[in-house]
């Protein structure tokens, strides 16, 4: 496929270790030609590269894979989160072997202070630390030696240079004890640092396993999304069933789906009855009720009953493709707080070099011997690792969008998730969001002494082409009276306003009450139950030539539902300070009424408002400093989605997920209006996390470097503190996944 536009690739990368890395890795991927842009992710240990021209895809692909290995880093094929489900001790065996041959030479110094002295001899030292310093810390070497040749450095060649040093200062000494020169003569045991060296490399190994594991672990909700897809679908052909693999499923096949399967693919019910448990996709908890004629999602789950079903998407724009595709994206995604993270780690390990050389030159003025300037040096380089730094932000987002997907909320970059903690004003869509969208036809009232009957047909031939919610209430008002609808001719849909067009040789027109008086005509609704609080529109017919001589001659009044538990969850945000609005394009008497019902303040209410002017409604609500998040259903509310801060969009089954995607940050799966203020608790707690990652790992570098500088640390000290570091910041994120959403009482 030749691609003239900007296009994105996505590079899982090997070998990473702090954010010293990271930033090698994006400066090696700017510099193919046709980059645009580079960002990687250290906790994902994956790549996303934007690119322009006309090069092939699968050019471009190893033109990058190439730039990563010559980095020093190791290109893998497998995309992030696509490997399955590993043992929990997979990738212990190194670190086992370093624990186990690293244990006898700690075990004396650990002893020492209960006066028993199990020192081994220099020779069997060597044989232990050896192995551990040459064979299972090789990778050290390696990645230290390919970041010199880059001119830059990372946690490798700190660990590298903090550990050889050590290793060869004991070698240093035992070779003076054994020649008569050391201070203590030729037949005294000199003290050696080869436990250091091998205790060192142990614990950065274990600290890298236990980070590995993390990420396993933050990382699952890709992986069990990956799994919601069944291998095989049963075709239902002339002949009966037959397996087939889910691959070759094409849309329009006519699949059976047994008690208790997976949905294979997104379809609609041809046949039978059902429950289908759909919380791995939209975080519903019950089952609900699918028969013929309803849509079904792929992965989610059948019920007790056989379903035959049509598939409608398969494959990359499937509803759970999407889903994984919007998850992956976000995880992958920079948050822009790790800008500063990333001007921090550009200078932070030459920082440390340096560091580490002015305590080597400043204990040996200060009188100290070589050797025991060299183990304060050593101390330094080994305390001062970034991998805390690299991994604090994204681990955090990981495991933040991870939870958010498993409750139904999609979020679509870490731009949304860092921003939507600081929303103070909500604007809510009404038709659709705050309602159930199913309005009715509560009333027809004739102007005059127009037949009821003939002017509903005439409204629902004129409706009879579009799906807009007051078009199937009319329809089906149409349909239960058995009225002929007849096909328009020459319609006209004018968005916010209303439809026009031809019904029997006249022209017509279904007109919101803006329409009427605009085109002048006087609109007074009697005060009656079926009008009050109801959305009206007008149906008028036009004598004549030109649109002002449009005639009332009914008026349809429509009544909707709020959604269940819509109160409590607008109080619920009300009850966190925050303002919550209403913008509709409803009439204001509706659109009041329908506020006074679920709690919306009058002076929060804006009515009559047009699809395109959503915008600047909500840019108005912005010019003051607030930060505001719009709540639409993703299709005539995309303008706004767009406008606000943080756009949320609610995805519904009567159409508008795929728009819903695309057009807002977050995406609610589910038209729970609860969702909102879990979503922006969930942004809290996650930069929340990102907060106290940073602190930590910027206050255990400023606490630890001084430290080992003045001697105060031991290398095989600051070893544990800097694994445990990492550790801490991985452990701190996931404890995101224990967080459960407090719902408001009804």
């Amino acid at each position: 496929m030749n691609l003239s536009k900007e296009a994105v690739l996505d590079i899982s990368v090997g070998g990473m270790t702090c954010a010293s890395c990271v930033g090698r890795v994006e400066r090696a991927l700017r510099q193919v030609p046709g980059v645009t842009g580079a960002a990687v992710n250290l906790a994902t240990e994956s790549a996303r590269v934007a690119w322009t021209g006309d090069e092939m895809g699968e050019a471009m692909d190893a033109r990058l894979r190439r730039a990563v290995r010559a980095a020093g880093y190791e290109p893998r094929i497998a995309a992030v989160g696509a490997e399955p489900e590993a043992s929990p001790w997979r990738g212990f065996g190194p670190v086992a072997a370093a624990l186990l041959l690293s244990a006898p030479l700690l075990a004396p110094m650990l002893l020492a202070p209960l006066g028993m002295n199990l020192t081994l001899p220099p020779w069997l030292q060597l044989l232990l630390a050896a192995p551990v310093q040459f064979w299972l810390g090789a990778r050290f070497y390696r990645a230290g030696w390919h970041a010199l040749k880059a001119h830059t450095g990372n946690m490798d060649l700190l660990v590298a240079l903090g550990t050889s040093a050590a290793f060869g200062l004991s070698l240093w000494l035992w070779w003076r004890a054994s020649t008569g020169a050391g201070a203590h003569g030729s037949h005294a045991a000199p003290h050696l640092y080869f436990e250091a060296s091998a205790v060192v490399i142990a614990l950065v190994l274990l600290g890298k396993w236990l980070e590995a594991r993390a990420k396993r672990q933050a990382t699952s909700a890709i992986r069990a999304l990956q799994q919601l897809r069944p291998e095989v679908a049963h075709l239902v052909g002339v002949r009966g069933e037959s397996d087939l693999p889910l691959a070759e499923v094409m849309p329009g096949d006519r699949l059976a789906v047994r008690p208790g399967e997976r949905v294979p693919a997104d379809a609609r019910v041809l046949e039978g009855e059902s429950e289908v448990d759909e919380s791995m996709l939209t975080g519903e908890p019950l089952p609900v009720p699918r028969r013929a004629g309803d849509a079904v999602t792929g992965g989610s789950v059948n019920g007790t009953g056989r379903l035959v079903i049509e598939v409608r998407a398969v494959g990359a724009e499937s509803v759970l493709s999407r889903i994984i595709r919007l998850v992956e994206d976000a995880q992958a995604a920079k948050a822009p707080i790790q800008r500063l993270v990333d001007k921090v780690s550009a200078v932070f390990v030459p920082a440390v070099l340096l560091v580490g050389l002015v305590t080597l030159v400043g204990w040996l003025l200060a009188g100290a011997g070589l050797e025991l300037a060299l183990v304060h040096a050593v101390a330094v380089l080994v305390i001062a690792c970034p991998c805390a730094l690299g991994l604090a932000t994204p681990v955090a987002v990981i495991a933040g969008t991870g939870v958010a997907a498993r409750r139904g909320i999609l979020v679509k970059d870490a731009q949304a998730l860092e921003v939507a903690h600081r929303v103070d004003t909500v604007a809510f869509d009404k038709t659709g969001t705050l309602t159930l969208g199913t309005p009715e036809l509560a009333a027809l009232l004739p102007a005059g002494k127009g037949d009821e009957a003939a002017l509903l047909g005439v409204a629902a031939s004129l409706q009879s082409g579009s799906g807009h919610p007051l078009a199937r209430a009319v329809l089906a008002a149409a349909q239960r009276r058995g009225l002929h609808v007849k096909s328009p001719q020459d319609v006209q849909s004018l968005p916010g306003r209303g439809v026009r067009g031809i019904v029997g040789g006249s022209e017509w027109a279904l007109a919101s009450l803006r329409w009427c008086a605009e085109l002048g005509v006087l609109v007074e609704p009697q005060r009656t139950p079926q009008v009050e609080g109801a959305t009206l529109s007008a149906l008028l017919r036009f004598e004549g030539a030109g649109d002002t001589r449009a005639q009332l001659r009914a008026l349809l009044a429509f009544t909707d539902q709020p959604k269940p538990h819509a109160a409590e969850a607008i109080a619920a945000l009300r009850a966190r300070g925050l303002r919550v609005v209403m913008i509709s394009g409803d009439n204001a008497a509706a659109a009041h009424a329908m506020a006074a019902r679920l709690g919306i303040d009058a002076a929060d209410v804006h009515a009559e408002v047009l699809p395109a002017d959503k915008a600047a409604v909500v840019g108005a609500l912005k010019s003051n400093g607030n930060v505001v998040a719009m709540v639409g259903d993703g299709v005539n509310d995309a303008p706004a989605l767009a406008a606000a801060d943080v756009g949320i969009a609610m995805a519904h089954a009567q159409g508008g997920t795929d728009v819903a995607m695309e057009a807002a940050g977050i995406t609610l799966m589910r038209g729970d209006l609860a969702l909102v203020a879990e979503a922006l608790e969930l942004s809290r707690r996650t930069v929340g996390k990102i907060r106290q990652n940073l602190f930590w790992a910027f206050a255990y570098n400023a606490a630890g470097v001084p430290l080992a500088a003045l001697g105060l640390l031991s290398p095989v000290v600051a070893g544990a503190a800097m694994a445990l570091s990492s550790v801490s910041v991985m452990a701190n994120a996931l404890l995101l996944r224990r967080w459960k959403p407090v719902r408001p009482k009804a």
